[in-house]
């Protein structure tokens, strides 16, 4: 396991940094508006399903999860979560995370829960939500699910190219439902001609504070793949 430190961002929130990647969890400029941007704003307010299965693919420091969990506790929206993560963040740096104070989310507790819900089943965190961490690698998991939403949240291409390919987006493509869309902060030309190659339709949006763009692509229903 590579060395994980707790990390202070430019909004006042909590990123994780791994020295020997050079790489942070999140946005330096802020980890809780960006998440807010990139998945939330152009994500699940861009998205009218209700219910909505949504899957993220890197469960992190858990923040989506928990921002997700505060807009279905706010408008009583129905959400199933699945969470893909190969690699667990240790429990005692999970506990000094600032997320639910900086949000101010009266249930705080719940961010709690997230974490400590087991992994690998269904669970759920509130009337609204229910989780279901998957503790495998993206490349060879064999989803069973359709999706509606996913967050792609992995590590830049850099860091992880082997993540960011049109093989990996088709399997993504192939295990949503029609209309589906994919959100990620990432707006390299690479990633653009991956997502379309494998079938989606790829609009670039303003992105967060220190960052120019973000995609958001969708599935089209009458789409050659």
């Amino acid at each position: 396991m590579l060395k994980r430190e707790i990390k202070l961002t430019e909004d006042g929130s909590h990123t994780i940094f791994i020295p020997e990647l050079n790489e942070h969890y999140h946005s330096t400029h802020g980890a809780i508006q960006e998440a807010i941007h990139v998945y939330i704003n152009a994500g699940l307010h861009f998205s009218d399903k209700n219910p909505i299965c949504i899957l993220e693919i890197g469960f992190g420091t858990g923040l989506n999860a928990y921002l997700t969990l505060v807009e279905a506790e706010n408008n009583k929206r129905s959400i199933v979560y699945h969470s893909l993560e190969r690699y667990p963040i240790d429990e005692e740096q999970l506990k000094v995370l600032n997320y639910p104070d900086q949000i101010d989310f009266e249930n705080k507790d719940l961010f709690k829960k997230l974490h400590q819900v087991e992994w690998n089943r269904t669970c759920e965190i509130s009337a609204n939500f229910r989780l279901n961490k998957i503790n495998g690698d993206l490349k060879k998991i064999d989803f069973k699910d359709k999706y509606d939403l996913i967050y792609f949240d992995a590590f830049a291409p850099d860091i992880q190219p082997d993540l960011w390919t049109e093989g990996i987006f088709k399997k993504l493509y192939e295990c949503t439902n029609p209309n589906a869309i994919l959100v990620t902060y990432c707006s390299k030309g690479i990633v653009k001609r991956a997502l379309r190659s494998s079938g989606f339709e790829v609009k670039r949006l303003a992105g967060p504070p220190g960052k120019h763009h973000i995609l958001r692509a969708t599935k089209i229903e009458n789409s050659k793949f």
